[in-house]
Parts: C-alpha cells; sequence; structure tokens
C-alpha cells in the first residue's frame, strides 16, 4: 500500500463521516450504532467493501423520502446488520472456529 492509497483512503474516509453527521440526529445514532455492531462481529471484507457507504445511501434515501429510521429497518438493529452480513464470513465465524479448534477444547 503507497502513501497515496493510504491519503485516499483517509480522505474517503472523511467524505463518509461527512455524509453521516449530515444524517439527522436518529438516522445517525442509529448508524454509529449499526457501526459498532458491524465493526464487533461484522464482515471480514467490511473495510474493503460498500457496506457503511450503502448503508448511508439507504439512509439518504430514506431520509429524503421522510420516513423515520425505524421505518427502513425496524426495530432490532443488531437483526438488521444480520440480515445484511448473513452470506459473508465474520469475524465472530473466525472466533468461535478458533476456539473449535484448540487443542483440548473437546475434553471439558
Amino acid at each position: 500500500m503507497s502513501i497515496q492509497d493510504i491519503i485516499e483512503g483517509k480522505r474517503q474516509w472523511r467524505a463518509h463521516v461527512a455524509r453521516v453527521k449530515a444524517l439527522p440526529p436518529d438516522y445517525r445514532i442509529v448508524y454509529q450504532e449499526m457501526q459498532k455492531y458491524l465493526f464487533k462481529v461484522g464482515p471480514v471484507d467490511l473495510t474493503d467493501g460498500h457496506l457503511l457507504p450503502g448503508i448511508v445511501d439507504f439512509f439518504e434515501e430514506g431520509v429524503a423520502a421522510g420516513k423515520g429510521v425505524t421505518e427502513l429497518i425496524g426495530t432490532d438493529v443488531a437483526a438488521f446488520c444480520d440480515d445484511l452480513i448473513k452470506d459473508s464470513r465474520t469475524y465472530a465465524e473466525i472466533y468461535q472456529e478458533s476456539i473449535r479448534d484448540k487443542p483440548g477444547a473437546d475434553e471439558k
């Protein structure tokens, strides 16, 4: 990864954060909760993909349509996130596999 790639990545992230900050407060709160959840258990390719910008796109469309955030995603943020990443390999799965594959894990 070159310096230019790092600079470009930072530029893109700052633009993304600015879009999030422009959302109404209820959308922003839900987005931040989704982001925390996805960073914790989310897909391995989260930082390489378009998931987070896609969520912001979806939220911006909801705002433009005059919908509340719960009309778009429901009341269970984790369930909505799980549905988004259902076909992706997650860090949580990798962690579970590492525990299961440790020597002596079956002896307890």
